[in-house]
């Protein structure tokens, strides 16, 4: 058995693509899988750190608005549709599964042209325009978010890292504060603003320091890998522990009570997944698909949400710090996100992409 993964760009279409593919060799060793990308996105690095083979075929990006630009693109998708091709038969490919990104169009279509079976995931309440294509030319079609509306659309969840899924967070607690450096007994916010972090959850989080500091809660604020601190917090108690990047997020969610974060699709998943409540900042621009991700955690009351306008130290004080402060509110939080989460996506979608290729 072979199959491809099509996902490529960013984390949320990676992260994915690399769960199915663990949850695929925990039920065939044997299976190959080869995972297509772009040059230009985070598959260089991930896939091969997780052991996967990668191939690479040229990025086509689409112009978000009519110019000269568009003159381009069918020259350079057939030649990137060739390419995808070119490789499913180089592996013998029996199935195809998309997660949407540059690289999902080409092999989509590739796909259709080799006449390759192709299964869609899309992650997002707001499907792109990769997955829309892709959904025309199957009637394999699964959704990380209830609301996401394509054709033949099977709700399934978000396929997660087991080391998160499977993570049981209150008894790894200890063990993760201590490996970030933070104390056992401390009250523990955790900020981050995505993979790459966000300016304006990173300031106002700095900004509330020392406020957060005389309430006696510890803070670990991922403030993403090219982002930069001007002034620190001082050393001090609680601690105040700022890193630009953590590979190990399985142990910052254990090391925390509660979340400052974007609402990333991925985002939403692991914390739901993990039971753990969270301030919701969704990304101010786009097609408003981070609220979507939001809202069905904030109405279960796993969560509560914040324009990035309105997000400020003084937010942090009056409405996020009272919560910390109250235990009771935050173990109902959790229990709340808990019943959000879905667990086991990965492994239904393996047995669904198995299933089809052999039929």
């Amino acid at each position: 058995m072979r199959v491809v993964l099509a996902g490529g760009g960013t984390a949320g279409h990676i992260e994915p693509a690399l769960a199915l593919a663990d949850a695929l060799r925990r039920l065939d060793p044997r299976i190959g899988i080869t995972c297509l990308g772009t040059e230009r996105g985070l598959e260089t690095r991930l896939v091969p750190a997780r052991g996967y083979e990668l191939e690479l075929v040229p990025a086509v990006p689409l112009p978000r608005s009519l110019s000269p630009k568009l003159l381009t693109v069918p020259g350079r998708l057939a030649g990137a549709i060739g390419s995808a091709a070119g490789i499913l038969d180089k592996v013998g490919a029996d199935v195809l599964v998309g997660f949407g990104g540059y690289v999902a169009t080409p092999g989509y279509l590739g796909a259709r042209r080799r006449g390759v079976p192709i299964v869609v995931h899309e992650a997002n309440p707001r499907p792109g325009l990769a997955n829309r294509l892709g959904a025309r030319l199957t009637e394999h079609v699964f959704t990380g978010h209830p609301d996401a509306v394509l054709p033949n659309a099977e709700y399934i969840g978000i396929p997660l890292r087991r080391e998160i899924s499977m993570m049981d967070r209150l008894s790894m607690g200890d063990k993760a504060r201590s490996y970030f450096g933070l104390e056992s007994d401390r009250v523990t916010l955790l900020v981050f603003g995505g993979s790459q972090g966000a300016r304006s959850v990173n300031q106002a989080a700095l900004e509330a320091a020392p406020y957060l500091r005389a309430a006696g809660v510890q803070v670990l604020h991922v403030i993403g890998p090219k982002n930069t601190v001007e002034v620190e917090p001082p050393p001090g108690d609680p601690q105040y522990v700022i890193l630009p990047y953590v590979d190990r997020m399985d142990l910052a969610y254990a090391a925390a009570d509660l979340v400052l974060s974007r609402a990333g699709a991925m985002t939403c998943a692991e914390l739901t997944a993990v039971g753990l409540p969270a301030a919701f900042v969704p990304l101010p621009h786009g097609n408003g698909e981070q609220r979507l991700n939001a809202e069905p955690i904030v109405r279960a009351g796993g969560g509560l949400m914040v324009d990035d306008a309105n997000l400020s130290a003084a937010w942090i004080v009056q409405t996020l710090l009272p919560i910390l402060n109250d235990p009771e509110r935050v173990v109902a939080m959790s229990e709340a996100a808990s019943r959000m989460g879905r667990k086991d996506a990965d492994m239904a979608l393996a047995r669904k992409v198995l299933e089809i290729a052999h039929r």
